[in-house]
């Protein structure tokens, strides 16, 4: 009896020196960790890394940038089921223990045991969050402890459901996906309130090891793991147990869901992102900031459609360039092409395929195309490919398919349908794969060619400078460039409104009447005498003003600068903020030998279509912070005459064509430093603005932009450029409303062909948009300003036409209408006009 209570003693007193060594340890490695400890404050002031999205001004998602998937959500959004099925795969106790579970240490020990793993984890969610925010992932036990210390630490300052929110927000479950919101849209495209209970377990089982887990990657591990979960969660009592046999049976259902852009429009995304990290700087990726732009979703796709559309026309109507590449008969033969294919990317709709046969009895080729398989291409879709021989010429028209294509050629084609986004692997590569059926019913393809020529389209709203829609090229995957705001481009007679504007403003009219004859110019630089015509060839003698420019009459142009002068046009064009630095100081500044990009131009285009008045064109609207409140709202416009209230903050903001490169002096913006008002002034007499819309309206009725005819609209105003040897074609169109400018040409500068003009190439594409952003709108005309006088005049005079004489009515400004009929006679002295009027008539 006393050896037992001796050795009683014995073990009791080693029990208590080691918990008290215990003790002294632990209180030791406190006291040395807790002073590195961060508060836990920070837990809550620590930014989720979630992605800057982009939005059109109608809510359509146009783009995401970063590198990590996440959508923060508040627990209450969080179903019950969904909480408790992470809570039995992670920490069944969560809601009972202080941030340690002693429990579940001892049940994980026993497991590893027993089965030589652990399923359930021995950390609890509070020390995971202590990880995932505070710690790095390096198993030591320094780390450990500060784990367990930073977790008892949470547990007294945090209630519980804050702790299982931000353990929900962060925690990664495999494919970019962090958060369960974010998880529950990559792998099932749902938001969580939607996820089916098997989903809900199977998004459970991730966190454990979202590689091993994963239903993509490892589907076989990871319905066991999902079965495990729906197990615990009927052991738990959270579940029916007819709720888990239903469960149990569920098929896995997940698939990659990347996030899919609601709007094709890239260069306006890439425009936005250069934005955002101008003022943001790296942290615009990671922060969660909401952008919405001023584009219209509907006029942006448009205008991207529209635009592709326009260069596949121009380019079919020059031939057909050939194949794009050849595989061997004996690679054919092998059948596997898939691999192949790879070395041709996809360009937007185009998908490169190979021709596997040549039927000319049955007018067809058969083909295998990139993730579809086996196609037909019908003759009908090759018949546009005559050769390509320059330009200017084609080959013969093909009567069968063979004159177009031959086994093994590779070629771009287009398909009816477009396929659903395609499976991604956890490398995020695309399948090859085509669907099962594509062999027995293959799909029907048409022959296409990625178009060499390209083009933009911007359209502004011309009283604000918002930008509506803008397309920057052909393909942004293809080339990155954006033409739209980069491309600095001769603008041709679409340079001629601001240049007839200069006139109205010094006093000249539509009456005006100019010499439209040859006129030859020596210069001692120039080789040769520069003699320079109209695009007829042709010449046609005294010609108003107002016929001179829809007819878009270049001598006149010539005679009209000659008689301005260059200097006070390029003042003039100052005054308008029209960039002149890239204008040249002689006579073919008439004839838009100049340099502008499509953004410059459609902006000096609104500020005539808006009646005169500044604009600065703008793409963001406004900008929320991860929480969803608003850090920043485009200012109000207002239009100022002369008397405005000017009290309001005025900035020059960066406009949407300057280069978008972080300034460290960029104040943080806020919604307390933006201006609520931005004032844009006068840079025109309205009068003469008003006069010049009447002009350019005529170009639509009677001149070289009849085809906007189409739109069956009264009030399109605009203006047709081609540049010499047709290397830049234009058409500039407005309403009082929108103002809308469209160009094509080649990026290395080259002819189009001698057949191209901005009304067969640029005005389609224009034609194509408008159709849309005009739809339902009423028309638009610029309100008639006080002083404007409507007078009979005799066309080839521009005098007031006498009693009897043929005459039409022509608007003029009050102090430069025609003298009434005493007076001129007087002047005259029987002449028919005046001496500057004969001259311009003669020379």
């Amino acid at each position: 009896m006393s050896h037992l209570l001796r050795t009683s003693r014995l073990f009791a007193w080693l029990f208590l020196t080691g918990m008290s060594v215990a003790v002294i340890l632990g209180s030791g490695f406190y006291l040395y960790l807790r002073p590195g400890l961060p508060p836990v404050e920070q837990l809550l002031e620590i930014k989720l890394q979630t992605p800057l999205r982009v939005y059109s001004k109608d809510n359509r998602l146009i783009a995401e940038f970063g590198e990590k998937r996440r959508a923060p959500i508040t627990i209450e959004q969080i179903p019950t089921v969904q909480l408790q099925a992470f809570l039995a795969a992670e920490d069944s106790r969560f809601y009972e223990h202080f941030g340690v579970d002693i429990k579940g240490l001892v049940r994980a020990a026993i497991e590893l045991v027993s089965t030589g793993s652990i399923q359930s984890g021995g950390s609890t969610i509070t020390m995971q969050v202590a990880k995932n925010y505070f710690l790095s992932r390096d198993r030591t036990f320094i780390r450990k402890f500060n784990e367990i210390l930073l977790a008892v630490q949470i547990e007294r300052e945090l209630e519980k459901n804050r702790i299982l929110e931000l353990y929900l927000n962060k925690i990664y479950l495999g494919n970019r996906a962090y958060g369960i919101a974010a998880a529950a849209r990559v792998y099932y495209n749902k938001p969580v309130n939607e996820l089916s209970l098997a989903q809900m377990a199977m998004l459970a089982g991730l966190p454990k090891a979202p590689s091993a887990y994963n239903p993509l990657a490892n589907p076989q591990r990871a319905m066991q793991r999902r079965d495990w979960i729906l197990g615990r969660m009927k052991e738990l009592q959270y579940i029916t147990p007819d709720a888990y046999d239903l469960a149990i049976q569920a098929p896995l259902t997940a698939t990659y869901n990347a996030t899919e852009a609601e709007v094709d429009a890239d260069y306006v995304a890439e425009m936005a992102r250069a934005e955002m990290v101008r003022r943001f700087g790296e942290e615009a990726y990671t922060d969660g900031y909401t952008v919405i732009l001023t584009v219209d979703s509907k006029q942006q796709q448009t205008a991207t459609d529209a635009l592709r559309a326009g260069l596949e026309a121009y380019d079919r109507r020059h031939g057909f360039r050939g194949a794009i590449g050849k595989i061997d008969n004996a690679t054919l033969a092998d059948g596997d092409l898939s691999g192949v294919m790879l070395n041709y990317p996809r360009i937007e709709s185009l998908m490169p395929a190979v021709i596997t046969a040549v039927n000319d009895k049955d007018n067809e080729a058969r083909a295998y195309v990139r993730r579809f398989g086996a196609a037909v291409m019908p003759f009908e879709s090759m018949q546009w490919a005559q050769p390509y021989k320059t330009e200017n010429w084609t080959g013969p028209k093909p009567e069968k398919p063979s004159d177009v294509v031959n086994i093994g050629d590779i070629v771009y084609v287009q398909v009816e349908q477009l396929p659903k986004t395609p499976t991604l692997a956890e490398d995020g590569e695309a399948s090859e794969t085509p669907p099962a059926n594509d062999i027995d019913q293959p799909v029907k393809v048409s022959l296409m060619q990625a178009p060499k020529a390209e083009g933009a389209l911007i359209s502004l709203e011309a009283k604000t400078g918002a930008i509506q829609a803008l397309a920057g090229g052909y393909s942004f995957g293809q080339s990155k460039y954006n033409r739209a705001i980069q491309a600095k481009r001769q603008p041709g007679s679409t340079f001629k409104p601001f240049l007839y504007l200069t006139a109205l403003e010094s006093g000249m009219t539509p009456a005006t009447i100019y010499n439209d004859a040859p006129i030859v110019f020596d210069d001692s630089e120039l080789e040769t005498a520069w003699r320079p015509q109209n695009s007829s060839g042709q010449f046609y003698g005294p010609t108003p003003l107002r016929e001179a420019l829809y007819r878009s009459r270049n001598l006149v142009s010539i005679r009209l600068l000659r008689d301005l002068g260059i200097s006070n046009t390029l003042n003039y064009l100052k005054q308008l903020k029209v960039p002149t630095e890239n204008m040249p100081k002689d006579l073919s500044l008439s004839l838009g030998s100049g340099q502008l990009s499509p953004m410059e131009l459609a902006r000096g285009l609104a500020v005539i279509a808006n009646g005169g008045y500044d604009v600065e064109p703008y793409l963001i609207e406004s900008i929320a912070d991860v929480n969803g409140k608003e850090i920043y709202r485009a200012p109000n416009i207002v239009l100022c005459d002369r008397n405005c209230d000017t009290n309001e903050t005025e900035t020059e903001p960066k406009t949407a064509n300057e280069d978008a490169i972080p300034d460290d002096d960029t104040p943080a913006l806020t919604a307390e430093n933006t201006p609520k008002t931005r004032i844009m002034r006068r840079l025109a007499d309205e009068r003469s603005v008003y006069i010049l819309h009447s002009m350019l309206r005529d170009v639509v009725k009677r001149g070289t932009g009849r085809r906007a005819l189409a739109l069956g609209r009264d009030d399109i105003a605009g203006k047709t450029g081609t540049t010499n040897e047709q290397r830049d074609t234009w058409f500039a169109g407005f309403n009082h409303n929108i103002a809308t400018t469209a160009w094509v040409g080649f990026d290395q500068p080259a002819p189009l062909g001698r057949r191209e003009f901005g009304a067969s190439t640029a005005l389609p594409i224009w034609i194509d948009y408008m159709k849309v952003a005009l739809e339902g709108a009423p028309s638009a005309f610029m309100p008639r300003p006080n002083g404007i006088v409507n007078i009979r005049i005799n066309p080839e005079t521009g005098r007031r036409a006498r009693p009897g004489e043929d005459g039409s009515f022509e608007i003029f400004k009050e102090e430069d209408a025609p003298a009434p009929l005493a007076e001129e006679d007087e002047r005259s002295n029987g002449t028919h006009g005046n001496g500057d009027d004969l001259s311009r008539q003669i020379f």
